[in-house]
């Protein structure tokens, strides 16, 4: 079951620099919304800084590009927006301190982990323990880029959408429930990283929620297809609430 409460109505975040490391779908749309919100941002992938000029010059001058090193540094917040079958490639010691979000989901066909499939850990506890000096919060991981840009609302707004978070530091949950609301979205708390699965793939509160029911007969690839250009549907922070409570743990990971 959910542990924590709602985070809603917040103003302001401590953080006025977001880190990025990885600029695929979840990395460049995360700084699409974070510069539209007043955010500056820190692009950073695995290619070097040179790749990302594109990037920079659409978001503008609250952007720069940088190593993943420099953008763990210099970020007060930081998203890790790699595939998980790279996490151990995240600069440890630049992170060391830091609050880093984990967008990764697990897809066992591409990065088998028998731990994760035994369901002894959760992948971001297994990204914590590579990030042992860091503070790992699971968050924007069960909802698209496209519905991030779409879905965003101000404080109070009666259809403003929440998403799920889970984290084993309180000061780091606050932190990004924080940035949430500055993204524009509500935050609810699952409770630690031991409970992420409950918003992870093969649950009800991996992107359906955020776009309603798919057609049937769908291939997998279909599947994936068809919720990356669905419209998006607001979902209150009850319904998330309502959504986890029904989680049932079963094989890990999004599997094809």
């Amino acid at each position: 079951m959910p542990r924590g409460g709602d985070r809603k109505g917040r103003t302001e975040v401590s953080a006025t620099t977001l880190g990025i490391i990885g600029t695929g779908m979840v990395g460049a749309g995360v700084a699409r919304r974070a510069v539209d919100a007043g955010l500056n941002v820190v692009l950073s992938n695995s290619r070097g800084p040179g790749t990302l000029a594109g990037h920079v010059a659409e978001l503008g001058r609250a952007a720069r590009a940088a190593t993943p090193a420099e953008a763990a540094s210099a970020g007060d917040l930081v998203l890790a927006a790699v595939p998980l079958a790279t996490y151990d490639r995240l600069p440890r010691a630049e992170l060391e301190g830091k609050t880093v979000i984990d967008p990764m989901n697990y897809v066992p066909s591409y990065f088998p982990v028998p731990e994760l499939d035994s369901n002894e850990l959760t992948s971001s506890e297994l990204v914590q323990r590579h990030l042992a000096g860091a503070r790992v919060i699971k968050a924007l991981h069960n909802i698209g880029p496209k519905h991030l840009l779409e879905l965003f609302r101000p404080a109070g707004a009666p259809d403003r959408t929440a998403l799920p978070l889970s984290g084993d530091d309180p000061q780091a949950k606050e932190q990004v429930a924080g940035l949430l609301d500055v993204l524009g979205f509500d935050a609810v708390d699952l409770g630690p990283l031991a409970d992420s699965w409950r918003s992870e793939p093969n649950t009800p509160l991996y992107a359906l929620p955020y776009v309603g029911q798919p057609p049937s007969g769908l291939t997998p690839a279909e599947f994936v297809a068809w919720v990356q250009q669905a419209p998006g549907t607001p979902v209150g922070a009850a319904r998330i609430r309502a959504l986890a409570a029904t989680a049932v743990r079963g094989p890990a990971g999004f599997r094809f």
